[in-house]
């Protein structure tokens, strides 16, 4: 073992639905705009568009349990539901025809943005990393292997407020299919196992406040359920 001028940081990892094991996240990929819905409510086109493709740390997962702190330095945090990819294994230039077997399972993950940020930052043409990327932006669920789920191609995923329906659609409905993103993303980085992409939201995004409550899901694989705690203050 090295020797450390720090103490190294505990690894980022999620709990498994069917043991007391854990899966440990080395990197999350999240894929922008992969239902048509939701890239026209962006103003895009869902058409002409390849995958779009951003990061965050992996230290932002956290599980989808209990409460969840609004995040600083914004008025305008949105909640989008989305299919969460575990991986095994990695590598570059993956064969679309081949990329399932990258697969280690799935979750269903709450994937939150600062939207003032980010549009502040789109203005500006700035990178919006930080709208994004911040402390506990990732939640998920405990995830189930692929031995328990099968291939997931299709089901309802939803998001409900307070009781009310945000968001609802089909993973069928998926602009570029699972095995798709992996192939595109490896094209660009080398992926490798521990890596979570989380495949994209469903049009319905909208704002959450201190003291909303949170359920989501896909059918027939997980649902979560949890409250959004007071703003976080700055320090200083």
């Amino acid at each position: 073992m090295p020797d450390y001028v720090i103490a190294p940081p505990p690894i980022p990892s999620l709990p498994l639905a069917s043991s007391d094991e854990r899966f440990p996240v080395r990197r999350i990929f999240c894929v922008g705009r992969n239902y048509a819905a939701h890239a026209r409510e962006m103003g895009a086109d869902p058409d002409r568009e390849s995958p779009m493709i951003f990061t965050k740390p992996a230290d932002a997962i956290v599980a989808a349990v209990g409460t969840l702190p609004y995040p600083t330095l914004t008025a305008d945090l949105h909640h989008e539901v989305e299919m969460v990819v575990a991986l095994k294994q990695g590598g570059v230039n993956i064969d679309p025809a081949s990329a399932a077997e990258l697969i280690w399972g799935y979750g269903v993950g709450l994937d939150l943005t600062r939207r003032d940020l980010q549009a502040h930052a789109k203005e500006n043409r700035h990178p919006w990393d930080m709208a994004k990327g911040f402390d506990s932006s990732a939640a998920c669920t405990a995830l189930r292997s692929l031995t328990e789920t099968g291939q997931l191609k299709s089901g309802r995923i939803w998001l409900e407020t307070n009781g009310e329906m945000r968001q609802e659609s089909d993973l069928s409905d998926m602009i570029w299919s699972t095995s798709e993103i992996i192939a595109h993303i490896s094209r660009a980085v080398a992926l490798a196992p521990g890596d979570l992409i989380y495949t994209g939201t469903p049009s319905g995004v909208g704002p959450l406040a201190p003291g909303d409550r949170v359920r989501g899901g896909v059918d027939g694989l997980a649902e979560f359920e949890l409250t959004v705690g007071p703003q976080r203050k700055s320090d200083g």
